[in-house]
C-alpha cells in the first residue's frame, strides 16, 4: 500500500513538473510575441510620423503656389468678378414633356411644405 502511494504521488509530482515547465515555456513565448507586436507598432508609428512630415513638407503653402502658377492657367480674382447670390439670375428649368404634362394637371414635383403650427385645426400636443 505504501509503495502504491509513493508511485501516485512521485507520479502525480512528475505531471505537475511537466505542466510547469510547459507553462513557463508557452509564457516565454507569448511574451516573445508580445515584444514582436509592440517593436512592430512602433515601427509603424515611426512610419506614420514620416509620412505625416512628408505630407506637411509637400502642402507648404509657397508649394502649392508654385504648382499653381506653373501648372494651372489661374489668374487673380477680379473685384468685377464677385457677385452677392441675389445677383445671380434665377435659372429657367427645362421642361419635358412629361413635365408639361403634370404642370396642365397643377401637379408639382416638389414636397409640399408643412402648415405652420396652429393652422392644420388640430391641437398642438405641446402645452
Amino acid at each position: 500500500m505504501l509503495r502504491l502511494l509513493n508511485i501516485s504521488v512521485l507520479t502525480l509530482l512528475v505531471g505537475t513538473a511537466a505542466w510547469a515547465y510547459q507553462t513557463k515555456y508557452e509564457t516565454i513565448f507569448y511574451a516573445e510575441q508580445v515584444k514582436k507586436l509592440e517593436a512592430q507598432v512602433e515601427k509603424e508609428k515611426d512610419q506614420i510620423a514620416v509620412l505625416k512630415a512628408e505630407w506637411q513638407l509637400l502642402n507648404r503653402p509657397y508649394r502649392l503656389e508654385a504648382l499653381a502658377q506653373r501648372y494651372l492657367d489661374m489668374k487673380p480674382v477680379k473685384s468685377t468678378q464677385i457677385a452677392r447670390v441675389q445677383d445671380i439670375p434665377e435659372r429657367k428649368a427645362q421642361v419635358d414633356q412629361i413635365g408639361a404634362k403634370l404642370d396642365a394637371l397643377g401637379i408639382t414635383g416638389s414636397i409640399p411644405s408643412p402648415e405652420p403650427a396652429g393652422k392644420s385645426g388640430r391641437k398642438s400636443d405641446r402645452p
